[in-house]
């Protein structure tokens, strides 16, 4: 593998029976990229992050991280790697504060504790503070988990990602629900942990302005398999595309948008 390839899918494939959720699947990810992908439900989308995050492994096919094959990994040893994720639905502890969900994280998403301590140690305690002002969620660290709005909810699932210290990002759906005005704070979000923090983010989104404004790259699938991968102004372009997925009348609004 080339060393400017921080993840590497060769032929990767997800079975549920006679169900093929992820179809011969091969795509590259290089260091500091930004990738989008879409697609329409069902496309095998959160299936391809399940599998990269050992959530749920790939039937066959290959994974490679930062030049170790991971594709028998448990997730905890795959996120200790390097890689996080956030989720569609808005996990949490959620009888837990926001400050404690950030230091649980942290705590135990850097490295495997065989005999966990009875105090946090002083880095874990030390970087909480960090991580709650980068995510801007400052306000509500003594909040439960349970009481906090969608947005916030979307901030402290990043926020949480970002403690284990990732070199590589899965971000699901982390516009999904929320109103333009929350967008768009989360797009200067994930374009400061980018740039910023200079990790590499993959992201599924159905929000197409959101993919087209931040990312490198685009790779949209259909059934399981890559239907387009390639520059996010290029998707208009391509009438597979458009045909199967984004549809005349969507296309249309994104060129103006564009223009």
């Amino acid at each position: 593998m080339r060393r400017d390839f921080l993840l590497k899918c060769q032929g990767v494939e997800k079975k549920f029976g006679a169900l093929v959720a992820v179809n011969k699947l091969g795509f590259d990810v290089k260091v500091g990229q930004v990738l989008g992908i879409g697609g329409s439900n069902g496309a095998g989308k959160t299936v391809l992050f399940d599998a990269i995050s050992g959530i749920n492994p790939c039937s066959s096919g290959e994974i490679t991280f930062n030049g170790t094959r991971i594709d028998a990994y448990q997730p905890d040893k795959i996120c200790h790697l390097g890689i996080s994720r956030t989720f569609q639905l808005n996990s949490g502890f959620d009888t837990l504060t926001v400050a404690e969900n950030i230091r649980t994280s942290r705590y135990f998403g850097r490295s495997r504790r065989k005999v966990p301590s009875f105090r946090f140690d002083r880095d874990t305690n030390e970087s909480v503070d960090e991580i709650l002002e980068f995510v801007d969620l400052q306000d509500f660290a003594d909040v439960q988990v349970k009481n906090l709005p969608i947005f916030q909810r979307k901030l402290l699932m990043i926020g949480s990602a970002l403690a284990t210290d990732p070199k590589l990002l899965l971000l699901d759906e982390p516009v999904g629900g929320l109103i333009p005005v929350e967008i768009e704070k989360i797009i200067a979000l994930v374009d400061q942990i980018s740039n910023t923090k200079q990790i590499t983010i993959i992201l599924i989104e159905h929000v197409m302005r959101f993919l087209m404004q931040l990312c490198d790259s685009v790779m949209i699938l259909h059934r399981g398999k890559k239907l387009f991968e390639g520059l996010p102004n290029e998707i208009l372009t391509n009438e597979k595309v458009v045909e199967i997925y984004l549809g005349e009348s969507a296309a249309r609004m994104l060129r103006r948008n564009e223009n």
